[in-house]
């Protein structure tokens, strides 16, 4: 008889753990989201929670919304370079602004040697 309220008890303990752990591997990718500065980690956190009723199938897909976003680089698979072409691509815009404004006859904020060494170089390739 002793050995019944035993096994009931463990059981009873085992279910509670399994909740319990059920509960918990839900929010794991609302965790990453919001570690990574997700931008719509409300979403991953509800849709996590909507998981609960399918039974997780769609907890799969949140693990990968949440994991594929980066603060530095975004969406995607961008390398590590993006820093460098944005600040090539700034400094051309600078250089085409001081030539549109020496065109235009106003003062020119940029010199020309920055214009003339640009011009030079060949594009980057898009794609």
């Amino acid at each position: 008889m002793v050995l019944n309220y035993i096994a009931l008890g463990i059981m009873i303990f085992a279910a509670l753990v399994c909740f319990y752990l059920i509960i918990a591997i839900h929010d794991i990718p609302y965790e990453i989201a919001k570690k990574r500065g997700h931008p719509h980690q409300d979403a991953i956190h509800v849709a996590g929670w909507v998981s609960l009723l399918t039974l997780h199938v769609i907890w799969p897909f949140l693990w990968i919304w949440a994991t594929i976003y980066r603060p530095e680089r975004g969406y995607g698979f961008g390398s590590s370079d993006n820093g460098k072409w944005k600040t090539e691509l700034s400094t051309r815009l600078a250089a085409v602004e001081a030539r549109l404004a020496a065109l235009d006859g106003t003062k020119v904020s940029a010199p020309l040697a920055v214009e003339v060494k640009l011009l030079d170089e060949t594009p980057p390739a898009q794609g």
